[in-house]
């Protein structure tokens, strides 16, 4: 079972699948005489050998680059590429080899492309093979439709399961963000119901034994008015100790209050760990950031927004976050190297999360430039 719960499965049957196919392209090339009476010349041999080891590099050489996917012209380049190489094979070979080639792209063509240009492009390629085989002298017009025909019904096959392999791995990947966002909510929310408990039991010792010791210090105060001899002796020695226990009452009760704060570093890490993209660089000031549970919970939602936003509209690599504390409040700085924008339009989520700060007394800046990425600055004042 663990051979199909390593991470990035998918990808690795696709580079091995696509190999096999690949390897099964350049059969004709190590066997020639089996599919020509006349031997073709040495330079057509020479450029089918050429195209068919550039596809393959070309091929293996992006694989290994997923499921990371660089820019869209790069993705452009490549299938232009692969396509041209196999277009390229079948006119020097003069056989439907290309077909072959083509069933590697349509495997590939979802990790490149969104699935409604993926599609388009995958029938295209089919088109221009059918008109690349009706080209060649000895196939006739029927018979290049038909072999364009079934390479096109296979092509389709490996690209819907491709599609659903690419869909497979974003439901995991959005399924495992998720998942760490609730255990990082779940593990403040802990640590809020630990504080909330030590807050209710100093308030019983404050409001219920404390008073009782307050009145009993308060009786034996008049009684040792009231009495004399070794009897005042002992309510005096009382007296004492329950003034003593009255103030380390009072002890406890203050250092319950002043423990009621989670650690927000904790949080941010669970958090952080169960996003795949974009790779994330945590900076915290320590390995523990001490912060009351509101202004835990206010951070918290902002790096959830700003790393939602990385994903969706900045589309980037990397993202950096950093949190750093101060006598006077609390300071996080995010920065992507996504693809900014010239024009910023404020959305539900930063007005949401700009909402948060103000009510708090805190402020959100932001900075952005097309091609310089995006760049957030929050404050937070310390609890008054």
């Amino acid at each position: 079972m663990s051979f199909f719960k390593r991470e990035h499965r998918p990808i690795e049957l696709l580079r091995y699948a696509g190999l096999f196919i690949w390897f099964c392209a350049g059969m004709p090339l190590l066997m020639p005489g089996l599919l020509y009476e006349d031997p073709l010349p040495l330079s057509h041999y020479l450029a089918w050998w050429a195209m068919y080891l550039v596809f393959g590099g070309v091929y293996w050489r992006y694989l290994r680059q997923l499921p990371a996917r660089p820019a869209l012209p790069m993705r452009l380049a490549c299938l232009v590429t692969l396509t041209a190489l196999a277009f390229g094979a079948s006119w020097i070979s003069v056989t439907s080899i290309g077909g072959v080639m083509l069933l590697v792209v349509a495997g590939l063509l979802p990790w490149l492309l969104a699935p409604v240009p993926a599609a388009i492009w995958l029938v295209g390629q089919n088109v221009v093979l059918a008109w690349v085989l009706a080209l060649m002298p000895q196939l006739p017009f029927a018979d290049a439709a038909i072999n364009a025909a079934v390479f096109l019904a296979v092509s389709l096959f490996i690209f819907i399961g491709s599609v659903a392999s690419v869909r497979q791995g974003q439901s995991r990947d959005e399924l495992r963000k998720v998942n760490h966002e609730l255990m990082a909510t779940q593990a403040l929310l802990a640590q809020n119901t630990r504080i909330a408990e030590r807050v209710r039991i100093s308030r019983e010792l404050h409001d219920l034994v404390g008073h009782h010791l307050t009145a009993l210090t308060l009786n034996l105060e008049v009684v040792t008015h009231l009495v004399e001899g070794k009897a005042l002796e002992h309510v005096q020695q009382a007296h004492s100790l329950a003034k003593l226990l009255l103030a380390d009452v009072r002890e406890v009760v203050s250092d319950m209050r002043q423990s009621d704060q989670v650690d927000l570093a904790d949080a941010l890490r669970t958090l952080v760990e169960g996003v795949p993209k974009p790779r994330i660089h945590l900076d915290l000031p320590s390995s523990t950031v001490q912060v009351d549970p509101q202004r835990a919970q206010v951070l918290l939602r902002c790096v959830q927004e700003i790393i939602t936003n990385s994903v969706r509209h900045a589309r980037a690599r990397n993202l950096w976050i950093r949190l750093s504390t101060s006598s006077d409040g609390l300071a996080m700085s995010a920065r992507d190297d996504g693809r900014g924008t010239s024009r910023l339009e404020r959305g539900n989520g930063l007005k949401g999360m700009s909402e948060r700060l103000l009510a708090l007394g805190g402020k959100l800046e932001i900075e952005s430039a097309r091609g310089a990425g995006f760049t957030l600055h929050a404050w937070l004042p310390m609890e008054g």
